[in-house]
């Protein structure tokens, strides 16, 4: 009885077996192509956090790639803009500075994941807008009380980043959005050369006019012509 309830308890226990890969036997990141040298090793992921006497990542790649704590609260990545190109431009205002700086700080850190090369947050002049009241509304008031409203503001500029990303980088922002914080985005696109030339053939294309000149000569004609009746309504 003691043999039927050992192999019993063997059969409910699970095996450990080794986790396998049909077709290799070897780890699975050893099979894996080359990666670009530029880039960190999927196999030392994540890189050890700097210690405090060495030297933080020099490189994006390497930043993102080291487990830091509380890298949201820290100041994020700027990228070197390498052609300096204005490619979008955004502008915070909220009634309340700390909403602000915040959802600054988010946007900054989000234009880092992208590799989007932005600018820090310029502090623009603070709005300001008051109104008087009575306190009262008796017409012969005595007193009027005072109401003060500012509006501050913020800007980043982003440069050398394509289209596409800018879309997203907006699109990411506009989906988190924080209530009590408005953004305003103003975008450049840039057209390849030739465009009109094109777009003139386009049009010609699909209205079927080629465009013929008209002759000096029917040109003077006309001159004349108009002329000459306008002249015979003055007279008349």
């Amino acid at each position: 009885m003691y043999r039927a309830l050992k192999e019993i308890q063997l059969e409910a226990e699970p095996t450990a077996e080794p986790l396998t890969v049909t077709g290799y036997d070897e780890p699975v990141f050893a099979a894996l192509p080359a990666t670009n040298p530029r880039y960190p090793s999927p196999t030392s992921l994540p890189l050890p956090a700097p210690s405090p006497s060495s030297p933080a990542p020099s490189s994006e790649e390497e930043y993102h790639a080291t487990l830091i704590h509380g890298r949201s609260s820290l100041p994020p990545v700027h990228h070197t803009p390498p052609y300096t190109l204005p490619v979008a431009q955004l502008h915070f205002r909220s009634h309340s500075p700390k909403l602000l700086d915040f959802f600054v700080h988010f946007s900054l850190h989000a234009a880092a994941s992208l590799g989007i090369p932005v600018s820090k947050p310029a502090k623009l002049p603070t709005q300001r807008s008051m109104w008087t009241v009575p306190k009262s509304p008796f017409v012969h008031k005595s007193s009027q009380e005072n109401f003060e409203r500012r509006t501050h503001k913020r800007v980043v500029k982003a440069w050398d980043a394509d289209p596409e990303v800018v879309e997203r980088w907006v699109g990411y922002l506009r989906r988190h959005a924080m209530g009590g914080v408005g953004v305003r985005v103003v975008r450049w696109e840039r057209a390849a050369l030739g465009v009109g030339r094109d777009g003139l053939a386009g049009v010609k294309e699909r209205v079927g006019v080629e465009g013929r000149k008209v002759p000096g000569e029917e040109v003077r004609r006309l001159a004349e012509r108009i002329v000459e009746v306008e002249g015979g309504k003055v007279k008349a």
